[in-house]
């Protein structure tokens, strides 16, 4: 059974628990599995937004959001170069669908939220869907897990079972990691909205990724 059918098998049945629900996962299935390696970023939840997350995704999602985001899997995807920032500052949509069809993306709360987040609500809807996130993780043996946000991490290791306590190490540059399966990573990073100059969101993400998978650009 393909991915998307198992995603919207566990959804039909999440959406009993959690009427409100927000599906999310992959976007293009078959770009998915092609990728050198597979990529999954773990949010919090959707801003006001109540319709099928991967059919945004299909469309190149929000700029607000999914802007740095395209930057981030452009430099994954282009780790022996170092892409100068000329070529990453302006980001339109087509540049966000071809992007965002290769990855994974999931929220920890599946209901909607605002702006910011509330975050004891998110706590408690995390907590209540656990197990669902645990059934909807496994669906995609990923091979770099980004947190996007320190709260997003820090519920993700709470609630998802990664096999064992996660044993952090830190890059030289000061971005924390652990690798939870042979050459399979989670990475804690700021969220792609911080208000962190775009450029150095960018280069401080790809170059712990660098560092983590022995890369030489």
């Amino acid at each position: 059974m393909r991915i998307n059918e198992q995603e919207d098998l566990l959804f039909a049945e999440w959406r009993e628990k959690r009427p409100d629900l927000v599906p999310d996962g992959i976007a293009d299935e078959s770009a998915y599995l092609a990728s050198h390696f597979k990529l999954l970023f773990v949010l919090k939840e959707v801003n006001n937004f109540y319709g099928d997350l991967r059919e945004l995704m299909r469309e190149g999602g929000r700029s607000q959001t999914w802007n740095n985001i395209t930057r981030w899997i452009e430099g994954f995807r282009n780790l022996t170069s170092d892409i100068p920032w000329s070529q990453l500052v302006s980001v339109n949509e087509q540049r966000r669908i071809e992007a965002i069809r290769t990855v994974a993306a999931i929220n920890l709360k599946k209901s909607p939220g605002g702006h910011t987040t509330e975050l004891e609500q998110f706590n408690v809807v995390a907590t209540e869907d656990k197990e669902f996130l645990n059934r909807q993780f496994n669906l995609y043996h990923p091979d770099i897990v980004i947190c996007c946000g320190s709260p997003t991490s820090d519920a993700f290791h709470r609630l998802v079972d990664l096999g064992g306590e996660p044993s952090w190490k830190m890059t030289r540059r000061g971005i924390w990691f652990h690798e939870f399966k042979p050459e399979k990573y989670v990475i804690s990073y700021a969220h792609p909205e911080a208000r962190v100059a775009d450029c150095l969101l960018y280069y401080g993400l790809v170059d712990a990724v660098r560092e983590i998978l022995g890369v030489k650009n």
